[in-house]
């Protein structure tokens, strides 16, 4: 039991470090390496780096090549466009059900927190302060459907979506617009107007896809 217990400690821990060094883009697009280098790399054995890489390509992140290793993959324009339309239903309705449920301030307050955290990133030109509060919002927001089915696809949607919206980010205009709409977001939210919940957050991720979707073909981007 001692030994089972350990064994998947050690594969939680190498999926955990190698899935952050691909959304953080160390490991970039189009890497490839032997499984040994891999092992090496984090200075484990192979069998759990092994199923740490299973894992990782369940998450459409990584593909296993045989005789050849591992090899990120790219996030395609196609991708891209796919994802955020799953996002662009999902995430609204999703809001609009917390909505009707008239949430208090203790429930929304992980989401208060991340809105200003976003607004104190912009006034200080922090991008990756702002990225990674904007990530917690909507982390944060989808934890309140108590819906783990849901957490788990639209979670995994975010992680696919994670090195092109991080390569974006320095590509396009402060996002003051998106910080704001959060704010609104949030504020109709607390006042239980599902509706108009639902309307802003669909315009909201129809925007973000569209400015993404622009800069990926703009440059020409097959690799993130």
């Amino acid at each position: 039991m001692v030994a089972q217990t350990m064994k998947h400690t050690l594969v939680d821990s190498a999926y955990d470090r190698l899935k952050r060094e691909i959304l953080e883009n160390r490991l970039p697009s189009g890497f490839q390496a032997p499984e040994p280098e891999i092992a090496l790399r984090l200075g484990m054995s192979r069998t759990p780096v092994r199923e740490a890489l299973i894992r990782l390509e369940a998450d459409g992140l990584v593909e296993l090549v045989p005789r050849r290793g591992v090899r990120v993959l790219p996030v395609s324009p196609d991708d891209m466009r796919e994802i955020y339309e799953i996002l662009t239903a999902l995430e609204p309705e999703a809001a609009a059900r917390i909505a009707r449920t008239r949430p208090g301030f203790s429930e929304l307050k992980p989401l208060f927190d991340a809105t200003m955290d976003m607004e104190r990133a912009i006034a200080a030109s922090d991008l990756d302060a702002w990225a990674r509060a904007d990530d917690l919002f909507h982390r944060r927001l989808l934890e309140l459907n108590n819906n783990k089915r849901l957490n788990a696809m639209v979670n995994n949607l975010y992680d696919q979506a994670h090195r092109a919206r991080m390569f974006t980010l320095r590509l396009r205009e402060l996002p003051v617009r998106s910080t704001e709409d959060h704010r609104e977001i949030l504020e109709q939210m607390a006042a239980g107007h599902a509706d108009r919940v639902r309307e802003l957050f669909r315009d909201h991720r129809e925007r973000a896809a569209s400015e993404l979707l622009s800069i990926l073909e703009k440059y020409r981007l097959p690799q993130l």
